[in-house]
Formats: structure tokens, sequence, C-alpha cells
């Protein structure tokens, strides 16, 4: 893929990467489920790279697999210059790359207390010499976060949702990361709290200078904090442009279809603009169409989108779209 360039100017790389799982089928029959289809993408140091799509289309999996929590078909891995594939770099990418949680009710293990929680990276890490260090380290952590010291010694129970995903990030950041995955790290939360929580990420990136690469379905959200948005459907990336090049010209029917189902706050925009629903339901990852995934929905689709996939080519400087009839 063209995107890929220089090495060094890239915190992360992915190339053609693939991530199966079998599902069983009946007695000694198993289907592949292609969770995962061939996505290639990099990040630049410093930057935000929003990853978007409905439920199911692999946004999580793409995550996950970058992060070596499930080990990849196929594909590469690159992070700042060094291919991960070995246990020593396996080791490295775990110390300086963390992940933040969808859930912050299910990703916190209920049995311990907060400044426990905080501390797991610390102490798989080796990060710290001695116990007053240790406790130093959970306390600044959580001051980063907006949590008080005498909070340190309470358990997850007695948090609400958007305190609980504090405690999420503040334990992404106990291992000093340099690239973070959030995945839809405010989807769980109020509206309100969501706010907050976007605009802790946005300050700890520019003081930490974090490398995200941030999962979500709401679009408004990824606009916000992105500087590049990428477009996932069943599997396969399918567009991905400048985050402000992607909302005022958006070129794959799929984008344009999620964009137009964005709330505009202004009525009489509202009224004037029109929303565009797909037909169908999303085909199943273990029967996917042939050709562009997207075809059976799609009302450009022509005899040449149900013979062969389309490229995922660079149209115009920095914009790459997978679509036969552009």
């Amino acid at each position: 893929m063209s995107e890929v360039q220089n090495a060094s100017e890239y915190m992360l790389e992915v190339k053609n990467l693939k991530q199966y799982f079998p599902v069983n089928t009946g007695f000694f029959h198993s289907t592949m489920l292609k969770a995962v289809d061939n996505v290639s993408f990099s990040i630049k140091k410093g930057e935000t790279l929003g990853l978007v799509g409905e439920s199911g289309c692999g946004k999580t999996t793409v995550g996950r697999s970058i992060l070596q929590l499930y080990k990849p078909t196929a594909g590469e891995v690159w992070f700042d210059g060094e291919k991960i594939e070995s246990k020593e770099s396996i080791k490295m990418l775990h110390k300086r790359a963390q992940m933040v949680f969808q859930d912050p009710y299910s990703s916190l293990n209920p049995r311990l207390t907060v400044a426990d929680i905080v501390a797991e990276p610390i102490d798989v890490h080796k990060l710290c010499a001695t116990k007053k260090e240790r406790n130093d380290r959970i306390l600044e952590l959580l001051s980063i976060v907006g949590l008080s010291s005498e909070q340190a010694t309470r358990y997850p129970h007695e948090f609400s949702g958007g305190q609980r995903q504090r405690v999420g990030i503040a334990r992404a950041l106990a291992s000093n990361p340099e690239f973070i995955v959030c995945d839809e790290p405010v989807s769980a939360l109020d509206v309100s709290i969501q706010a907050q929580v976007i605009n802790m990420l946005e300050e700890l990136q520019e003081k930490l200078g974090l490398t995200y690469l941030f999962i979500a379905h709401d679009l408004s959200v990824v606009k916000h904090i992105s500087n590049r948005i990428a477009v996932m459907y069943l599997g396969n990336m399918v567009e991905l442009a400048d985050a402000n090049e992607l909302h005022h010209n958006p070129l794959h029917p799929y984008t344009i279809s999620l964009l137009s189902a964005v709330p505009i706050p202004d009525p009489q925009k509202a009224r004037a603009s029109k929303r565009i629903v797909l037909s169908g339901d999303v085909p199943s990852p273990l029967k996917v169409p042939s050709g562009c995934p997207f075809r059976t929905r799609c009302t450009r689709a022509t005899e040449e989108c149900a013979c062969c996939k389309p490229e995922f080519k660079e149209v115009s400087p920095g914009h790459f779209v997978a679509c036969h009839n552009l």
C-alpha cells in the first residue's frame, strides 16, 4: 500500500492484517469467520486516527490484533519501525502501547482497589523500585485523570461509569505508553460525561505526546478528536481520509450513508438534509458476499462489484477508497 512510506515517521503501520476465527457449524465442520480481512493503514507519531463503522464490522478486533491480544491470522504490524513478531518485540509493544476498553464496568477487577488496578502495569513491567515510589506514581496517575488520593483505596463498584473509565485511562497511562488504542471509550457513558472524557484524552495527548487509535461508531465524536478517519465495513477498510475531507467530500456510498445519519443541530439544515437509509441487513461475516462486501446494500452496485473485490487505492492525496464506481 502506497500510504506506508518512511518507517521512522510512523508510530504504527498495519499491512494486510487478517484475523479469522474458526466457528463450529456442525459435527466436525467449521467455517472461518473473517472478522478482519486484509486491512492496511498507518498512524503518524502524535496523530489520532479514528476508526468507525457499525457494530460487528471488526473495529475492536483490529485494535486487539494490533496489540497482540489476538494473534493475527496473517499480515504485519510494525511499531515505531520494528516488526512485531518475536516474544521480545511483543513484550516491548505491551509496555509502549496500551488499551482503554469499552466497558468500564467489566474491564476493572472488582476484587482489587483502584490503587492496585492502576498499579498492575507498574508491577508487571517492574517500573518502580520501592513501595513509596509505587504509591507516589499511583497518586500521580489518579491526579492526572481527575481523581483524588482518597479514592485510591476504594473499589470499582463505588464509582460511577465516568469515574471508572478514568481509572481505566490511569491504568493505561501507568507504563508511560506512547500509543493507546481507545476502544469506544465513551459509548457506555452519558453524553455530558462523554465530553469530559474526550476533552481529557485530548489534553493528555497534548501533554504526554500520545498517539491514538480511536475506535467508535459515533462519527461526530470521532470528527472532534481525530486527525484522520478510517471507515470499516464487514471486516474491510472502505475509506480513509483527513477528518475534514471525509466529512465534506465522502466518496464511498457506505461513508455517505453513515454521515447522513449524523444529527444536525440546525433545524433548517436538518430539514433540508436527506437521510440515506440502507436497504437490507449487514451480511453475516460467515457468508461474506463475493466481490465488494458492500454490494448487497449499495445502490451503485454493478456486475463488476459482484465478481471482483475493489482495490483500496489512493484517489486523491491522502484519500483512499475501495469502490469500482467513482
